[in-house]
């Protein structure tokens, strides 16, 4: 490779200068985007659509579609993140990336917006899921980029928190002010490049100069995308970590919907799903940018996670002994105030452990398996889970398990405190 010049090599440097706020403010919308047009078919859009499309099998053709999509996210992401880190321009690695991906995402959620089958459903989500996960490579990534380790904590809070309340504002749009599974979709993704457009139009980034991007070679390119556990333990531990916590959310919500229907009998489970996540959320938001603010100030990372991991334990008990309305909003209240730190905490402490900080970008699609990873996981094993080993009792309670094992296996991680 040739020589680069210390102005260069700045594209790489670990960042000092302090983010302002409309920095945070502006990815901070981006990440909504993301996440709400994510989240809200998942939890409103996918279920409606299916249960009118096949009443009886509407579990299984769930399963399926959600399935089917988070192994395209599984692929996709770290591939998408991989591409931006050798992304030339003037326009910087990551913002083309943001955009062309909430295109993409948003053509997809048009797409699955007009179909009548569970396979068109299928192919659509697939399609949104690629486009969304794109999009996603080029947000995450930017706190890693920019944000110096000592502001890390408090801007993933931020951005953290943006995860759930793009499930709020998405479902309250989807349930109270835009009434149809269609027009769901197409204002999903209307707001998927609306949001996005204040970070891309407004916030320049160092660009990547063409003697710094590595020659593409298939094959190095393809090896490059596995990162060794035993080179590099710290993130192997990280990884798994994250994919057990989600693991255990991603079983503790896929059913949510159909769980107050069935279980909990709650009349109207869209608008109990929408109540329980304004609770979870607000709980979520007293604590994100509070205990980001705390870790960033202690400079600990781990037992923010081991605490979180505990109180989310704690909340799917609950659900798992008890099927009814004021648990539910119990546990959705404990369950946001452990998942507001998470979301804070873990993003700050996995760009601590990236191997190389010119793939930050494939690395965290890397880790992003660890979110998408457990969508596909979660079906196949809550579907037998609630049909032959104790309902929904044996899926909150399996939940709460790993999620325990999760957090637990944070102190496994050396190289942060």
């Amino acid at each position: 490779m040739p020589h680069a010049s210390a102005a260069d090599a700045a594209v790489f440097a670990e960042p000092t200068a302090p983010v302002r706020a409309g920095w945070t403010a502006h990815l901070s919308l981006a990440t909504l985007a993301v996440f709400m047009a994510f989240m809200t078919p998942i939890q409103i859009l996918l279920p409606l659509q299916l249960e009118h499309i096949d009443p009886q099998g509407k579990n299984g053709a769930l399963s399926l579609v959600t399935g089917l999509g988070a192994l395209v996210a599984v692929v996709t992401n770290p591939l998408a993140g991989a591409w931006s880190d050798r992304t030339t321009g003037r326009f910087g690695r990551r913002r083309p990336w943001i955009l062309g991906g909430g295109l993409a995402g948003a053509a997809g959620l048009a797409f699955t917006a007009g179909q009548h089958t569970v396979a068109g459903v299928a192919v659509g989500w697939c399609l949104a899921q690629a486009g969304l996960n794109a999009m996603l490579a080029g947000v995450t990534t930017p706190i890693a980029d920019r944000v110096p380790l000592a502001q890390r904590a408090q801007v993933s809070g931020w951005t953290g928190l943006m995860q759930s309340f793009g499930l709020v504002l998405g479902a309250l749009l989807t349930t109270q002010l835009i009434t149809g599974v269609r027009s769901g979709y197409g204002m999903l993704a209307v707001l998927t490049v609306a949001l996005a457009l204040p970070f891309v139009l407004r916030h320049s980034e160092p660009p990547l100069p063409r003697e710094l991007r590595p020659p593409l070679d298939v094959r190095t390119f393809v090896r490059s995308l596995w990162v060794s556990p035993r080179k590099h333990p710290d993130f192997g531990w990280a990884w798994l970590t994250r994919f057990l916590i989600n693991l255990g959310n991603a079983l503790g919500t896929l059913y949510l919907f159909y769980f107050l229907a069935d279980a909990v009998h709650y009349g109207d489970p869209g608008t109990g799903v929408l109540i329980l996540t304004v609770v979870y959320t607000l709980c979520a938001a007293l604590t994100a940018v509070p205990a980001g603010a705390l870790s960033d100030r202690a400079g600990r990372r781990k037992v923010f996670v081991v605490l979180c991991s505990l109180v989310m334990a704690v909340a799917a008990v609950v659900l798992a002994l008890f099927h009814t309305w004021p648990a539910a909003l119990a546990a959705a209240a404990v369950l946001g105030a452990g998942y507001g730190v998470y979301l804070a905490v873990d993003q700050a402490l996995v760009t601590q452990v990236l191997p190389d900080a010119a793939d930050r970008a494939k690395d965290l699609g890397v880790i992003n398996i660890a979110n998408s990873g457990p969508q596909v996981l979660a079906p196949a094993l809550a579907a037998p889970v609630i049909a032959h080993l104790g309902g929904y009792t044996g899926l909150y309670t399996a939940t709460a398990l790993v999620t325990l094992v999760g957090g637990l296996l944070v102190h496994r991680i050396r190289g942060v405190a």
